[in-house]
C-alpha cells in the first residue's frame, strides 16, 4: 500500500484512477497490485510511504494479525522480539530475563492464573 498526498480538490480524480481512502491515516493510498505510475504526481516529497499489506511472520515471531481495512500489522502491547528460535511458552534461560523485564512474563503469568480454574481437572 502506497500513501499519497492528494489535495482535496483532486480527490475525485485520484478516486477515479483507483486510489482508496484510509480513514485511520486520513490519507489516500494506492492499493497493492495497482500500478503507481498514474499516481506519481501525488507521491509525497522524498519518496513513497510504503506499508506492507500483510506482515509475514518469521520463525522467530509469533502469528501477527492484520487490520484488513488499513492493511497494517496489529501487534500486542507485550510483544517481544526474541533473539533466537525458542518457544516463549517454555522456560528458556536465554530469553527469560528479556521476557521478565519487558512485562511479558508477568502478563503471561497473570493470564495463566486467571485461566487455571477454567481448565478441566
Amino acid at each position: 500500500m502506497m500513501f499519497l498526498k492528494v489535495p482535496f480538490a483532486e480527490k475525485d480524480e485520484a478516486k477515479a484512477l483507483g486510489a482508496r481512502w484510509n480513514n485511520e491515516r486520513k490519507s489516500w493510498y494506492v492499493p497493492d497490485g495497482k500500478p503507481v505510475e498514474a499516481f506519481e504526481r501525488w507521491l509525497p516529497p522524498g519518496g513513497a510511504d510504503f506499508v506492507p499489506a500483510v506482515a509475514k511472520p518469521s520463525i522467530k515471531s509469533r502469528p501477527v494479525m492484520t487490520d484488513s481495512y488499513a492493511g497494517k500489522p496489529v501487534i500486542g502491547r507485550y510483544y517481544v522480539e526474541l533473539q533466537h528460535d525458542c518457544d516463549p511458552f517454555e522456560v528458556c534461560p536465554v530469553c527469560a530475563p528479556k521476557l521478565a523485564s519487558s512485562g511479558w512474563q508477568g502478563h503471561y503469568d497473570d493470564v495463566a492464573k486467571m485461566l487455571k480454574p477454567l481448565r478441566p481437572a
